[in-house]
């Protein structure tokens, strides 16, 4: 799957392009902070993802109504929401994310290829808590300055989770000020996944801020492992998403630690 990194910043001009985030309505966003969740939380602190398909895994799951699904996360004990709003590859949308901002009230993350402010501001009107960046977009040039994407997202008031997937990358995104740093156990190239990504990067860690271990995740087992790696947090989505007993395996999960 090669040069597919270009290809999803491709897909984000294209969904901005099309009007994808002209957003009229503004949400308020979660009372509750995610970061003081994941702290006090003596279980294991999930974000589970809503997403009906990927550029991995194609279908994932037959497209029904996003607020059930992210009701029943929540029933499990999500700790937060990761909501695809990227409608090609993924087939999501902002829309997904305003429905469901009406009926959850815990901290939900706006799940995009950001390149642009205008996906920022975007966020901002649909109720999200917190962005996602990632750190290889930034170094390969198909956003601006990631230092003035954080800021600019600060200044909106949402939390930044910055997403890495190699130890230079990390050690890069450290630099910034990004409220969270993720581990992408998948390389995002290749679509390959290793959950020692996340070991070796954590190895000898000094990082203060939250980390999050993302994709790749399917059991009690990953949770524990990946905890005891160091990982703070854990982004769970397909493995949720193709489960038929949605808030028991997220149960699961949570209970693992």
């Amino acid at each position: 799957m090669k040069d597919m990194l270009q290809k999803l910043a491709n897909n984000s001009q294209k969904a901005i392009d099309d009007g994808v985030y002209k957003i009229s309505e503004k949400l308020p966003r979660s009372k509750s902070n995610i970061i003081d969740n994941i702290r006090k939380n003596k279980h294991a602190s999930l974000i589970t993802e809503i997403k009906f398909s990927s550029p991995s895994l194609g279908n994932i799951r037959d497209i029904s109504d996003p607020v059930e699904i992210a009701k029943l996360m929540v029933q499990g004990g999500a700790t937060g929401l990761s909501i695809l709003t990227q409608p090609y590859l993924f087939n999501g949308s902002p829309e997904y994310f305003q429905k469901i901002r009406r009926h959850v009230n815990i901290p939900l993350l706006m799940k995009d290829i950001v390149i642009d402010k205008k996906q920022i501001d975007a966020a901002e009107k649909i109720g999200a808590d917190c962005i996602l960046l990632i750190q290889s977009i930034f170094d390969k040039k198909f956003a601006n300055d990631i230092d003035e994407f954080v800021a600019y997202a600060h200044k909106k008031n949402m939390a930044v989770l910055l997403e890495t997937h190699t130890k230079s990358e990390f050690v890069r995104s450290v630099q910034t000020d990004a409220d969270m740093l993720g581990i992408n156990n998948r390389n995002l190239d290749t679509l390959e996944i290793d959950l020692n990504t996340t070991k070796n990067i954590l190895k000898d860690r000094k990082e203060k801020r939250i980390i999050l271990s993302e994709s790749g995740i399917e059991s009690p087992k990953d949770i524990k492992f990946l905890h005891k790696c160091g990982a703070d947090a854990f982004l769970v989505g397909s493995s949720i998403m193709k489960n038929r007993d949605i808030k028991g395996h997220v149960g699961k999960l949570v209970l693992s630690i």
